[in-house]
């Protein structure tokens, strides 16, 4: 039986979740730490004590972005397995990434964040990009294996994966649309695979 979390997780937790409300509501610039730790239930010197400045309490935030992210288990190329059957495995994957509420709120305040001030998370972000290497290292081990056509495993990544991002991604964030039912989440795994697989199938 695990243990209970400390009254210190606790806090910083609420601090973090108080900060994603805050960023959400009023942007990063108009936040203020006095706002937070109200929002929190907290002192601001307890704050401060977890998180010295905005800017370091915004890091942890895009860090727990990161690790929800870093959290999908690795699939690698199966040579005995077919195509469709491993590639809509990683888009269904992919697709409970998308539709997990905790980090579509991540994304919104990082991605609203970035609009005003870039540099703030560029690292962040570049570390997000490459976390969609996955995806581009099993189309170059599908290549390899002659079951693809040689085009840029990059490009074929960005275009399977925009797929599921145009529906279950950019409205949410840009338009504030409902998150997409189960109906609608394998109908776009399916047809996405689908279109790649008649594109790039050997």
């Amino acid at each position: 039986m695990s243990n209970p979390p400390r009254l210190t997780d606790r806090k910083r937790e609420a601090i973090l979740q108080a900060a994603i409300t805050e960023f959400r509501a009023n942007g990063f610039e108009a936040t203020s730490m006095d706002k937070i730790a109200a929002t929190a239930d907290v002192s601001k010197r307890t704050v401060y004590n977890h998180f010295p400045s905005k800017d370091d309490l915004f890091a942890a935030i895009l860090l727990q972005l990161w690790e929800s992210s870093a959290a999908m288990a690795e699939l690698s190329y199966r040579a005995d397995r077919p195509l469709r059957e491993q590639l809509l495995e990683l888009m269904q994957q992919k697709m409970r990434m998308l539709n997990d509420a905790h980090f579509m709120d991540l994304a919104r305040v990082a991605i609203a964040a970035t609009i005003h001030s870039p540099e703030r998370a560029k690292e962040m972000i570049e570390r997000m990009d490459k976390r969609e290497e996955g995806v581009t290292s099993w189309i170059r081990a599908a290549q390899a294996d002659g079951k693809l056509k040689p085009v840029d495993p990059g490009f074929a990544a960005h275009l399977l994966q925009g797929q599921l991002k145009s529906f279950a991604f950019w409205p949410q964030i840009a338009m504030g649309q409902a998150p997409l039912n189960e109906a609608e989440q394998a109908a776009v795994v399916q047809t996405a695979v689908e279109m790649f697989l008649a594109y790039l199938e050997r």
